[in-house]
């Protein structure tokens, strides 16, 4: 049996007594992701994510002045949980072929799950300035952080010199669009040939052809992880 919503929960705040706010706005939150998780955002309105709830119409608006509101803080959170993954290939040592394995398994994994929302937000961009901007900013965000490692692995000799933010972006989309197209309506695709495809991408174009379809190989990167910790290596 397909699975009517989203297995991927969002938790009130780790505290050390969980107000019945803080339970209350989460209970709105997974309500959200649940309805996208089957239908399309062009069917969002508030009624409908709240008819699962026990949170009546004039109780979300003191959690969330509008949808818009809710959406942005829906794509915070998925932003945070693909940082989460992606911090194996950005912030780690090691075999950096090993890293972006892990970081894009971890990718897929969140992408099966919040496929739907993503589908939801990148439409809703499309009609409307407000999510256009949030949808922007959500990429660049990846953008800057894909930008930022490239380039420290440039200065580790780890990757061949080429202009980076171009490619960074290249890979960013190809990663969004990828998701979207594989998972965000049903039937969803397998994770694994998905994955795949991702993988010969970024490690072919990244680290060398040589390395696609290897687990590892013998590249190692250094603690020197950033572009500013590498200048200060460097001295003046």
């Amino acid at each position: 049996m397909k699975p009517s919503s989203s297995s991927l929960r969002v938790s009130p705040q780790a505290t050390a007594r969980i107000s019945k706010s803080e339970r209350t706005r989460a209970a709105i939150l997974n309500a959200a992701f649940d309805f996208l998780w089957s239908r399309p955002f062009r069917d969002v309105t508030v009624h409908a994510v709240t008819a699962s709830t026990d949170v009546g119409r004039s109780a979300f608006y003191q959690y969330f002045s509008d949808l818009h509101e809710l959406m942005k803080t829906l794509l915070a959170i998925v932003q945070d949980e693909i940082f989460h993954t992606a911090e194996p290939w950005i912030s780690g040592v090691g075999d950096p072929v090993v890293l972006i394995n892990d970081t894009l398994a971890g990718l897929v994994r969140v992408g099966h799950e919040r496929g739907p929302f993503l589908r939801a937000i990148s439409d809703a961009a499309s009609a409307d300035e407000r999510f256009e901007e949030d949808w922007r900013l959500f990429l660049e965000g990846f953008d800057a952080a894909a930008t930022a490692r490239i380039e420290a692995d440039q200065k580790q000799g780890l990757i061949p010199p080429f202009e980076v933010r171009p490619v960074a972006v290249a890979l960013t989309r190809l990663d969004a669009y990828t998701l979207i197209q594989a998972f965000g309506q049903r039937p969803r695709s397998q994770p694994e040939p998905v994955r795949e495809a991702l993988a010969r991408v970024w490690i072919s174009t990244l680290y060398g052809a040589e390395w696609i379809g290897s687990e590892s190989s013998d590249l190692v990167r250094t603690p020197c992880a950033n572009r500013i910790e590498c200048d200060k290596d460097k001295g003046p």
